[in-house]
Protein backbone atom coordinates (compact mmCIF):
# COMPACT_ATOMS: atom_id res chain seq x y z
CA UNK A 1 0.00 0.00 0.00
CA UNK A 2 1.14 3.75 -0.56
CA UNK A 3 0.34 7.19 0.62
CA UNK A 4 1.99 9.39 -0.80
CA UNK A 5 2.14 13.51 0.75
CA UNK A 6 3.75 16.48 -0.62
CA UNK A 7 4.58 19.13 2.48
CA UNK A 8 1.41 20.92 4.20
CA UNK A 9 1.44 23.93 1.55
CA UNK A 10 0.82 21.66 -1.45
CA UNK A 11 -1.11 19.54 -2.80
CA UNK A 12 -1.47 16.03 -1.20
CA UNK A 13 -1.60 12.63 -2.54
CA UNK A 14 -2.76 9.77 -1.06
CA UNK A 15 -2.36 6.28 -2.91
CA UNK A 16 -3.33 2.96 -1.41
CA UNK A 17 -2.06 -0.67 -3.83
CA UNK A 18 -3.86 -4.08 -3.28
CA UNK A 19 -1.79 -7.03 -3.50
CA UNK A 20 -3.49 -10.35 -3.62
CA UNK A 21 -0.55 -13.41 -2.45
CA UNK A 22 0.52 -14.92 -5.54
CA UNK A 23 -1.38 -12.36 -7.92
CA UNK A 24 -4.64 -11.48 -8.90
CA UNK A 25 -5.92 -15.42 -9.79
CA UNK A 26 -4.78 -17.87 -7.88
CA UNK A 27 -5.35 -21.67 -9.19
CA UNK A 28 -4.39 -24.17 -6.70
CA UNK A 29 -5.46 -28.07 -8.14
CA UNK A 30 -5.49 -29.99 -4.94
CA UNK A 31 -26.93 -16.28 -3.65
CA UNK A 32 -27.00 -12.79 -4.35
CA UNK A 33 -25.82 -11.34 -1.38
CA UNK A 34 -23.78 -13.09 -4.55
CA UNK A 35 -22.84 -16.55 -3.76
CA UNK A 36 -23.79 -19.47 -6.37
CA UNK A 37 -23.52 -23.19 -5.94
CA UNK A 38 -20.69 -24.85 -8.33
CA UNK A 39 -20.20 -29.03 -9.30
CA UNK A 40 -18.10 -30.98 -6.78
CA UNK A 41 -15.11 -31.72 -8.62
CA UNK A 42 -11.35 -31.85 -7.70
CA UNK A 43 -10.33 -30.01 -4.96
CA UNK A 44 -9.11 -26.45 -5.49
CA UNK A 45 -9.32 -22.72 -4.79
CA UNK A 46 -9.69 -20.22 -6.85
CA UNK A 47 -9.35 -16.06 -5.71
CA UNK A 48 -9.57 -13.08 -7.99
CA UNK A 49 -8.68 -9.49 -6.17
CA UNK A 50 -9.49 -6.74 -9.37
CA UNK A 51 -7.32 -8.17 -12.46
CA UNK A 52 -7.69 -12.14 -12.73
CA UNK A 53 -7.23 -14.68 -15.10
CA UNK A 54 -10.19 -16.79 -16.81
CA UNK A 55 -9.53 -18.65 -20.21
CA UNK A 56 -12.01 -20.33 -22.50
CA UNK A 57 -15.03 -18.41 -21.18
CA UNK A 58 -17.10 -17.92 -17.44
CA UNK A 59 -16.31 -20.13 -15.26
CA UNK A 60 -19.96 -21.52 -15.11
CA UNK A 61 -19.50 -22.99 -18.78
CA UNK A 62 -16.42 -24.45 -18.21
CA UNK A 63 -13.34 -21.58 -18.02
CA UNK A 64 -10.36 -22.28 -16.81
CA UNK A 65 -8.83 -19.94 -13.92
CA UNK A 66 -5.29 -18.97 -13.94
CA UNK A 67 -2.59 -17.24 -12.68
CA UNK A 68 -2.71 -13.86 -12.88
CA UNK A 69 0.19 -11.25 -11.78
CA UNK A 70 -1.27 -8.02 -11.62
CA UNK A 71 -1.29 -6.27 -8.55
CA UNK A 72 -4.19 -3.31 -8.91
CA UNK A 73 -3.50 0.13 -7.28
CA UNK A 74 -6.18 2.78 -5.70
CA UNK A 75 -5.68 6.24 -4.73
CA UNK A 76 -7.07 9.84 -3.60
CA UNK A 77 -6.03 13.12 -4.11
CA UNK A 78 -6.14 15.13 -0.86
CA UNK A 79 -5.82 19.23 -0.92
CA UNK A 80 -4.25 20.91 1.86
CA UNK A 81 -7.91 22.46 2.58
CA UNK A 82 -9.07 19.05 2.90
CA UNK A 83 -6.32 17.55 5.40
CA UNK A 84 -7.73 16.00 8.27
CA UNK A 85 -11.10 17.53 7.91
CA UNK A 86 -12.82 14.25 8.90
CA UNK A 87 -14.77 13.99 5.82
CA UNK A 88 -14.09 10.70 4.31
CA UNK A 89 -12.56 10.27 0.61
CA UNK A 90 -13.18 8.12 -2.04
CA UNK A 91 -10.20 6.44 -3.45
CA UNK A 92 -9.80 5.79 -7.53
CA UNK A 93 -8.40 2.24 -8.85
CA UNK A 94 -6.39 1.34 -12.08
CA UNK A 95 -8.47 -2.03 -12.19
CA UNK A 96 -10.61 -2.15 -14.99
CA UNK A 97 -12.84 -4.92 -13.78
CA UNK A 98 -16.49 -4.88 -13.95
CA UNK A 99 -17.64 -8.49 -15.08
CA UNK A 100 -17.90 -11.68 -12.87
CA UNK A 101 -15.61 -14.61 -14.40
CA UNK A 102 -18.48 -16.62 -12.89
CA UNK A 103 -21.24 -16.01 -15.38
CA UNK A 104 -20.20 -12.63 -17.47
CA UNK A 105 -22.41 -10.24 -15.30
CA UNK A 106 -21.90 -6.99 -14.97
CA UNK A 107 -21.64 -7.12 -11.20
CA UNK A 108 -19.07 -4.33 -10.31
CA UNK A 109 -19.82 -0.66 -11.72
CA UNK A 110 -17.29 1.31 -13.87
CA UNK A 111 -14.23 1.43 -11.59
CA UNK A 112 -13.29 4.60 -13.08
CA UNK A 113 -16.23 6.46 -11.97
CA UNK A 114 -16.50 4.37 -8.17
CA UNK A 115 -13.43 2.67 -7.53
CA UNK A 116 -14.98 -0.54 -7.04
CA UNK A 117 -12.27 -3.70 -6.89
CA UNK A 118 -13.52 -7.00 -7.62
CA UNK A 119 -12.98 -9.72 -4.96
CA UNK A 120 -14.49 -13.04 -5.87
CA UNK A 121 -13.67 -16.89 -6.16
CA UNK A 122 -14.57 -20.44 -5.38
CA UNK A 123 -13.81 -23.32 -3.13
CA UNK A 124 -14.80 -26.89 -4.35
CA UNK A 125 -14.12 -30.29 -3.42
CA UNK A 126 -15.24 -33.94 -3.58
CA UNK A 127 -19.10 -35.05 -3.79
CA UNK A 128 -18.11 -37.33 -0.96
CA UNK A 129 -15.97 -35.09 0.91
CA UNK A 130 -17.04 -33.41 4.36
CA UNK A 131 -14.11 -30.49 4.28
CA UNK A 132 -15.82 -27.60 6.57
CA UNK A 133 -15.84 -24.10 4.93
CA UNK A 134 -12.88 -22.13 3.56
CA UNK A 135 -11.52 -18.92 4.92
CA UNK A 136 -10.80 -15.63 2.98
CA UNK A 137 -8.77 -13.00 5.39
CA UNK A 138 -7.04 -10.04 4.65
CA UNK A 139 -3.70 -9.03 6.54
CA UNK A 140 -1.97 -5.68 6.47
CA UNK A 141 1.02 -4.40 8.69
CA UNK A 142 -0.16 -1.79 11.36
CA UNK A 143 0.73 1.18 9.45
CA UNK A 144 1.81 2.53 6.32
CA UNK A 145 5.23 3.82 6.24
CA UNK A 146 7.45 6.70 4.40
CA UNK A 147 10.98 7.13 3.55
CA UNK A 148 11.93 9.10 6.72
CA UNK A 149 10.26 6.24 9.26
CA UNK A 150 6.83 8.38 9.76
CA UNK A 151 3.58 6.42 9.85
CA UNK A 152 -0.02 6.53 8.78
CA UNK A 153 -2.53 3.54 10.35
CA UNK A 154 -3.98 1.46 7.89
CA UNK A 155 -6.75 1.63 10.10
CA UNK A 156 -7.23 5.24 8.06
CA UNK A 157 -8.49 3.11 5.08
CA UNK A 158 -12.00 1.39 4.69
CA UNK A 159 -14.52 0.12 2.12
CA UNK A 160 -17.62 -0.86 1.05
CA UNK A 161 -18.79 -3.85 -0.13
CA UNK A 162 -21.57 -4.25 -3.07
CA UNK A 163 -22.59 -5.72 -6.43
CA UNK A 164 -25.00 -5.34 -8.84
CA UNK A 165 -28.33 -7.13 -7.93
CA UNK A 166 -26.95 -7.77 -4.86
CA UNK A 167 -29.18 -6.66 -1.48
CA UNK A 168 -26.93 -8.14 0.92
CA UNK A 169 -22.87 -7.87 0.15
CA UNK A 170 -21.46 -11.10 0.71
CA UNK A 171 -18.12 -9.61 1.64
CA UNK A 172 -18.93 -7.77 4.96
CA UNK A 173 -17.78 -3.41 5.00
CA UNK A 174 -14.93 -2.79 7.16
CA UNK A 175 -11.90 -0.95 8.19
CA UNK A 176 -8.47 -2.38 7.46
CA UNK A 177 -7.15 -3.16 11.76
CA UNK A 178 -3.49 -3.34 10.73
CA UNK A 179 -3.07 -7.27 11.08
CA UNK A 180 -4.78 -10.32 9.87
CA UNK A 181 -8.36 -9.97 9.66
CA UNK A 182 -11.22 -12.40 8.85
CA UNK A 183 -13.43 -11.47 5.86
CA UNK A 184 -15.70 -14.46 4.75
CA UNK A 185 -16.52 -18.14 5.34
CA UNK A 186 -17.06 -19.94 2.03
CA UNK A 187 -18.92 -23.45 2.16
CA UNK A 188 -17.61 -26.18 -0.17
CA UNK A 189 -18.66 -26.35 -3.68
CA UNK A 190 -19.67 -22.59 -3.36
CA UNK A 191 -19.00 -19.38 -5.70
CA UNK A 192 -18.44 -15.89 -4.03
CA UNK A 193 -17.89 -12.24 -5.27
CA UNK A 194 -17.96 -8.22 -4.48
CA UNK A 195 -17.22 -5.32 -5.41
CA UNK A 196 -14.93 -3.02 -2.65
CA UNK A 197 -14.95 0.64 -3.41
CA UNK A 198 -12.40 2.11 -0.51
CA UNK A 199 -11.57 5.73 1.03
CA UNK A 200 -9.52 7.36 3.07
CA UNK A 201 -11.19 8.38 6.40
CA UNK A 202 -8.71 11.34 6.95
CA UNK A 203 -9.39 11.94 10.08
CA UNK A 204 -6.15 13.41 11.58
CA UNK A 205 -2.87 15.56 9.94
CA UNK A 206 -0.37 13.73 8.64
CA UNK A 207 3.15 14.18 7.85
CA UNK A 208 4.62 14.85 3.57
CA UNK A 209 5.90 11.93 2.05
CA UNK A 210 5.15 8.97 0.17
CA UNK A 211 3.76 6.06 2.20
CA UNK A 212 3.77 2.57 1.34
CA UNK A 213 2.57 -1.17 2.41
CA UNK A 214 0.73 -4.22 0.95
CA UNK A 215 -2.99 -6.11 1.93
CA UNK A 216 -2.90 -9.73 1.43
CA UNK A 217 -6.11 -11.60 0.60
CA UNK A 218 -5.94 -14.98 1.28
CA UNK A 219 -8.16 -17.58 0.39
CA UNK A 220 -7.82 -21.08 2.32
CA UNK A 221 -9.41 -24.28 3.17
CA UNK A 222 -9.52 -27.14 5.98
Amino acid sequence: MELALPPQSRLRRAALALAVLGGGGVWLPAAHGFTAAIDAGNRALFLQVGAGTMTGGNFNNRGTPGNNTTVNLVSVTVTAAQLGSGTALPMATDSTVTISPWDGFAFCTSPATTGQVYVGGFYRVPGTSTAGAASLTVTTQANLTNTAGETIPFSTIAWTSSGNSDNTPTIPSGTFAGGAQSLLSITRNTWFESCLAFRYLNTQLVPAGTFSGTATYTLTAP
